[in-house]
């Protein structure tokens, strides 16, 4: 493949002919400025994946953004002005524009920049060579490194020039390496040696990022298609034990394979119930509704509720959990057909009301003759009618 074909991107890409985006490049680049689309979404169009958001790079400095945008009638809404961000509004839809920075000092959880007018000091304070990518409104990918688009075509998830450096700057970028390297790596290939060594030499590090950048990280790694090397790789490494002290991957990896079976979408509160580990919720500052899907999973699956009873009361989301979590247990295969019943039994309705007993029970009785009598209809796979339940036996 000849080199000009490596570095424009697909024609076909939405950005590139989106009048909308357009319309912001020729505002900004009215008087002279550069601009350019940068990092996972010329990523992401090269490797002809689609999601990514169109992030914008100029060596313009914000006041300057917002003078030419506004010179073409463009909407202006300073979102992150102190670091160089502004968004452009454009036919009803906000892009970031960031002017190239340096890093003047790092801490490890976050950086003071400087703005600059080099993309190749913007490119070096990234974190990965594919994500150290531009492109030109017309499409001409920038690689200012010289490293992105072939570790990006081949794959490759590399810190850029000193990974311990990298990794030192913003420990978070630690777990980053496993989230690209789940989403975009070639599995054949194998991790970077390198990198491995120094995330190694700086686990501690991860201990001082907030519970929020933590959970957020290890959600969208988990939400990957196969997280189980890159989780096994965070284990091999110290990594894993740092974010969730007591886990354990022994059981990833097969509910992967029986989510892959029952031709579900992968479910990252079914993979982080498959690690366990100590405080969770805490440790990755989950939702109230995260935490509480994750209690009933880890309640569920060592107790002896039927698992159409589990449907019943707690939904199909709950029960499919619980249905793959004790099977990967078990070293057990599912097929499809195990969940149909589920989802029946998910939306069974109880055919006896409070009303339907009155006045014969009440109070404390009233509460439990329901209860007795809705175990009868759950132990008749559903199937007893309001007669039959309220016929004396």
């Amino acid at each position: 493949m000849d080199r000009p074909d490596l570095t424009v991107i697909p024609p076909q890409t939405p950005w590139l002919t989106d009048p909308a985006v357009q319309s912001v490049c020729r505002a900004i680049r009215a008087e002279g400025a550069e601009i350019y689309f940068v990092g996972g979404c010329v990523r992401d169009a090269l490797l002809d994946l689609q999601g990514s958001d169109v992030d914008m790079a100029t060596n313009a400095p914000p006041d300057e953004v917002t003078r030419l945008a506004k010179a073409k009638g463009l909407k202006v809404v300073p979102t992150g002005i102190d670091h160089g961000t502004v968004t452009v509004v454009s036919e009803g839809t906000g892009f970031e524009i960031t002017t190239f920075r340096r890093d003047v000092e790092t801490d490890g959880r976050r950086a003071v920049v400087a703005f600059s007018d080099d993309i190749l000091e913007d490119a070096s304070r990234r974190d990965f060579t594919l994500n150290a990518l531009y492109a030109t409104p017309e499409g001409e990918v920038v690689d200012p490194l010289g490293q992105g688009i072939e570790d990006c075509l081949a794959r490759r998830i590399r810190f850029i020039e000193n990974a311990d450096a990298r990794i030192k700057e913003d420990y978070l970028r630690a777990l980053r390496f496993f989230r690209f390297h789940a989403w975009y790596a070639d599995p054949s290939k194998g991790f970077d040696a390198d990198a491995l060594d120094a995330i190694a030499r700086n686990t501690a590090g991860l201990e001082t990022l907030s519970a929020e950048r933590l959970g957020a990280e290890m959600r969208r790694l988990l939400a990957a298609p196969d997280p189980a090397p890159a989780v096994a790789a965070m284990q091999q490494v110290g990594a894993l034990p740092r974010v969730l002290p007591g886990s354990d991957v022994t059981f990833l990896g097969p509910v992967i394979h029986l989510e892959a079976a029952l031709s579900l979408t992968p479910n990252w509160r079914y993979r982080l119930a498959a690690l366990g580990g100590q405080d969770i919720s805490d440790r990755l500052r989950l939702s109230g509704k995260d935490t509480k899907v994750l209690d009933a999973l880890r309640d569920e699956i060592g107790n002896a509720t039927p698992m159409p009873e589990i449907a019943y009361r707690q939904g199909t989301e709950i029960a499919f959990g619980v249905l793959i979590l004790r099977a990967a247990m078990a070293n057990q295969m599912l097929e499809p057909a195990a969940l149909e019943p589920l989802r029946s039994a998910s939306q069974a309705q109880f055919p006896v009301r409070a009303k339907d007993l009155m006045p014969a029970f009440k109070g404390k009785a009233l509460g439990t003759r329901l209860a007795l009598l809705e175990r009868r209809w759950i132990a008749s796979d559903f199937r007893l009618t309001r007669e039959e339940l309220m016929t004396p036996k």
